[in-house]
């Protein structure tokens, strides 16, 4: 099992960056890297939830396991190459600034295995993982409910506080 956790603040209260992670069918109009995405599900909130989302070539379906509105998400990710066991991703949200700004984090957690070359491909899918979550977060950050007026976190390089490098990987 290998956790690669990506953190980011964004100067916006928890509940608008909830707004864009909870329109669960839409991620593919704030993640640069993800190219289309639909719900497969009628349910539009909470735990059960499932979306399909394609990047590049890469088709997979997240189903919504935990569900804390303005707290917390995380779902697994189906349809990733047999030699991974499974895959979810967690969103954080905690209020920082008295309310005004958000630190978000997003933790993917790879199990391809116990045995030494699955646990070294799982920190080898993570790293690809890793700059998977920087991109969303990025993307998160210029998501229009991100920024309802013009500021420099609208654009990440000009953001001294966003500090898109910090991450953390545990084996």
């Amino acid at each position: 099992m290998a956790d690669v956790t990506r953190e980011r603040r964004i100067d916006v209260g928890a509940d608008q960056v909830w707004a864009a992670l909870a329109d669960f069918g839409t991620i593919s109009t704030w993640a640069p890297n993800v190219d289309h995405s639909c719900l497969l599900s009628n349910q539009t909130a909470g735990v059960g939830m499932v979306r399909r989302i394609q990047a590049g070539r890469v088709t997979v379906v997240e189903t919504v396991e935990h569900w804390d509105p303005g707290v917390s998400l995380r779902y697994s990710i189906t349809g990733l190459p047999a030699v991974v066991r499974s895959v979810t991703n967690t969103w954080q949200l905690a209020a920082v600034d008295n309310g005004a700004s958000t630190a978000v984090s997003l933790t993917t957690a790879i199990d391809a295995g116990p045995r030494p070359p699955q646990r070294a491909i799982a920190k080898v899918i993570g790293r690809k993982l890793g700059q998977a979550s920087v991109d969303m977060l990025a993307g998160l950050v210029a998501h229009p409910s991100a920024h309802p007026a013009a500021h420099p976190s609208a654009h990440p390089a000009a953001d001294p506080t966003a500090d898109p490098t910090r991450q953390e990987q545990r084996t």
